[in-house]
């Protein structure tokens, strides 16, 4: 994957303020961490952006950022690319009231950065498998404005939830169809099956002629949209179809969507299984390939406090279980008896002893109580989840525990988001979809 060095620049979305992942991006109930700053596999999503395009060759980079805590704490990682071996520059503050939607974002900051070249614009909430070289040759051939990629999905996967293109003869898009329902996608797709990945959908991420763009942006109507709101999926991309602006699609290998707890989980489990080509580069190579795993030598050689056994010693002796598609940081303790699989394990956390993890995410510093059944859930870093033998916790439903809170002994949250440094009792019964933001919610159910 590795290549030269490029002429395409690229442009990071990384202003929104990530609603639809919280309690992830909470760093407390009035205090937001970027999207960009989100945990993952060990580094923060936008390193991961970074290193992705620096290796097919992209090395300058604008980040459209958006106030001052998302700015400040996205500069405090990437600075001006040094550490990465590349340059960053970011949007300026004064253009923030411009930045209203992702589309109007580009537009005036193209503008303020006087591009003219080609970009690649991608948000910092997702992980892609494509090939910058794929995207430039599709761009070209097709002499587009923009080139949209791509994802294939099934119609079952599209109808409600996905955006649906659709090309001409010339192989063109010739309109978007928003989160059709199924019946409509087999009217607009008749040989296309269920559950065959067939139907192109927008991946959010383009491939822009900087110069054309910006002279398409000079239309008047499309000047007074990006003056009130204008999206890339929803508004831009339609309107230069209208209006006779040639834009294509390129389809790329994948996408994982980080902009919700399920969606983080499942794109999670997919990367540590492998299934990410891109990221398997970037990634160190596993200890093992049978089952997938990775551990910090620290941690192999850290010792557990109720049996003083190293973690080496423990997996050689097989009271502790590593299944596949499992990652566990630097210094951190795991007590005996402890069963992991497709679970990522934070630097400085501790998972006690008889604790049981599949699907799940700890962040750094996390505490995993005894004997505690964690499934398809997300604690985060400093978070407690206390546990007992006989009074275990349980998370399971794409849960989600929010920095620092803590979760009692016999709890049982399926579904349930609990704000940070929150603290949430032995509780069951919630519903699924239920959001504990602070104590009054906490109170109401107990």
């Amino acid at each position: 994957m590795t290549g030269g060095e490029s002429s395409t620049v690229g442009i990071i979305l990384a202003g929104g303020r990530g609603e639809r992942a919280k309690p992830l991006t909470l760093e407390s109930a009035d205090y937001i961490r970027s999207k960009a700053l989100l945990p993952f596999a060990g580094r923060r999503l936008i390193e991961w952006v970074v290193d992705a395009c620096r290796e097919q060759g992209i090395r300058r980079f604008h980040v459209v950022a958006q106030g001052l805590e998302n700015r400040s704490q996205i500069k405090l990682v990437l600075g001006h690319g040094e550490r990465y071996g590349v340059d960053v520059r970011y949007s300026r503050s004064s253009f923030d009231r411009y930045n209203v939607g992702s589309g109007a974002a580009t537009l005036h900051n193209l503008e303020q950065w006087d591009l003219t070249e080609r970009a690649l614009v991608l948000p910092v909430d997702s992980v892609f498998d494509f090939s910058l070289a794929g995207l430039e040759a599709a761009h070209d051939a097709a002499d587009a404005v923009v080139t949209v990629a791509s994802v294939a999905r099934s119609p079952r996967e599209v109808a409600g939830k996905y955006g649906a293109i659709r090309t001409g003869a010339d192989g063109l898009v010739a309109g978007f169809v928003e989160k059709p329902a199924l019946d409509r996608l087999h009217g607009l797709f008749p040989d296309a099956a269920d559950d065959e990945d067939v139907i192109p959908t927008n991946a959010g991420m383009y491939l822009v002629d900087c110069a054309r763009l910006r002279r398409a942006a000079r239309e008047p109507a499309l000047m007074r949209q990006a003056q009130r709101r204008l999206d890339w999926g929803g508004e831009l991309l339609p309107w230069l179809v209208r209006h006779g602006h040639r834009v294509a699609a390129h389809r790329i290998g994948r996408l994982g969507d980080l902009g919700n707890v399920e969606d983080y989980l499942v794109t999670l489990r997919d990367v540590l299984s492998g299934d990410y080509l891109g990221m398997n580069q970037l990634m160190p190579r596993p200890q093992s390939e049978d089952p997938r795993y990775w551990i910090h030598e620290s941690s192999l050689a850290a010792r557990d406090d109720l049996t003083g056994t190293t973690l080496a010693d423990k997996i050689a002796e097989g009271s502790v279980q590593i299944g596949p598609g499992v990652r566990i940081g630097r210094h951190v303790s795991i007590g005996a008896d402890v069963r992991l699989e497709y679970t990522d394990i934070g630097d400085g956390a501790e998972v006690c002893e008889g604790a049981r993890l599949s699907g799940a995410s700890c962040g750094d510093s996390a505490v995993i109580g005894p004997y505690a059944e964690i499934s398809d859930s997300y604690v985060g870093p400093m978070a407690e989840i206390r546990s007992a033998r006989v009074r275990p916790a349980r998370l399971d439903g794409y849960s989600a525990v929010g920095d620092g809170a803590r979760v009692f002994a016999g709890a049982r949250l399926s579904g349930v988001s609990v704000y940070p440094r929150l603290n949430v009792p032995a509780i069951a019964g919630l519903p699924a979809g239920t959001t504990l933001t602070s104590s009054d919610d906490i109170l109401r159910w107990v």
